[in-house]
């Protein structure tokens, strides 16, 4: 078995924490991985005047794969968000997140299995706003017929490759008849492509409330970027939080795996964080790299170790630390 080479983004507040913690489980599943570790964050600002140093993106472009742990972004003030920053100067135009239900994991539903494929690159997160004199301002809507129908694409051979069963198309056209508009009628002209594959469209204020009322009639959901991540949060709320929600960034050239939680400072330090979203986007990019077999060992060891409350971290009602935690993950990959 070859060696890869993955660039590891350790990140900030409890990243480093929950970094180990992932590189330590991946190791032991054997799969032979060359870790490229480079420093972005506030740690950085100091040293590069940026949280972003213009080698961590060359790192990334090189190797082509990465994994990032939690980076803390100012809000209101301050630098613009490292990961915005990194989807587009890496063209990562799907950001992609597998939601499912885990035994023990404090949730009110049991059966949720589906994934959220949000378009990364423009929406609202296009950055693209000023000031209208001292009292207004204005951001713009960008929708483009090539990037929507290219995260429709990517949706639906999604599908089609994890033999899911329908894509659901989710915007606000009843209002903004041209932007979404537009994303509405691209990614349904892709759908044409995929005909066993059901395609329908939601709302996206009446899919926020049938997702809290039967997720489990969803499948794929394909978003434009505002919405994608208002609802991949609320997704991940469904599963038992953010903690436990994987999360993926793709591009033709190069993808970048992260938890997506934040850098919770205040527990920063103290083994209390809990590892597992970290660990469970450790998977996807084992997956992605074509080791499927060791991302289903990684999956199924995890699967062991949430039967026993004990091994489990605070917040999923154990007395374990972070360390404890992806030990025992260790050892059930082990004895797989």
């Amino acid at each position: 078995m070859s060696s890869v080479t993955v660039t590891l983004l350790p990140g900030d507040g409890i990243g480093t924490e929950v970094s180990s913690a992932a590189k330590e489980v991946l190791t032991e599943t054997g799969v032979p991985i060359e870790w490229e570790v480079v420093e972005a964050g506030e740690a950085c600002i100091e040293k590069y005047g940026t949280p972003l140093p213009e080698h961590v993106l060359e790192s990334i472009k090189r190797n082509k794969v990465a994994l990032k742990g939690p980076i803390t972004t100012p809000v209101g003030k301050g630098f613009r968000s490292v990961n915005v920053t990194l989807r587009q100067s890496l063209g990562l135009y799907a950001n992609v997140r597998p939601l499912r239900t885990l035994e023990n994991v404090p949730s009110r539903y049991t059966n949720v299995d589906m994934v959220i494929v949000r378009e990364n690159t423009e929406d609202l997160y296009a950055g693209v706003e000023h000031k209208v004199g001292r009292d207004a301002a204005e951001s713009i809507k960008i929708i483009t017929r090539e990037a929507s129908e290219r995260i429709g694409r990517y949706a639906f051979e999604l599908a089609k490759r994890q033999g899911r069963k329908k894509v659901t198309i989710v915007h606000k056209a009843n209002i903004m008849k041209l932007s979404d508009g537009l994303f509405l009628e691209s990614i349904r002209h892709i759908a044409e492509s995929f005909p066993e594959i059901v395609c329908e469209d939601k709302i996206v204020d009446a899919l926020c409330m049938n997702l809290v009322q039967q997720p489990e009639q969803f499948d794929v959901l394909v978003l434009p970027n505002l919405y994608g991540d208002i609802v991949s949060d609320l997704g991940a709320g469904l599963i038992g939080g953010l903690g436990v929600a994987p999360g993926a960034n793709i591009g033709e050239d190069g993808a970048v795996f992260e938890a997506v939680h934040g850098s919770a400072p205040q527990i920063a330090g103290k083994n209390e964080a809990n590892p597992l979203a970290m660990i469970l986007s450790g998977a996807e990019m084992l997956e992605h790299l074509g080791y499927n077999d060791h991302a289903s060992q990684v999956r199924k060891a995890i699967d062991s170790v949430l039967v026993n409350r004990e091994l489990l971290t605070k917040d999923l009602g154990g007395n374990a630390g972070t360390r404890e935690f992806a030990a025992s993950i260790c050892k059930a990959i082990q004895a797989l």
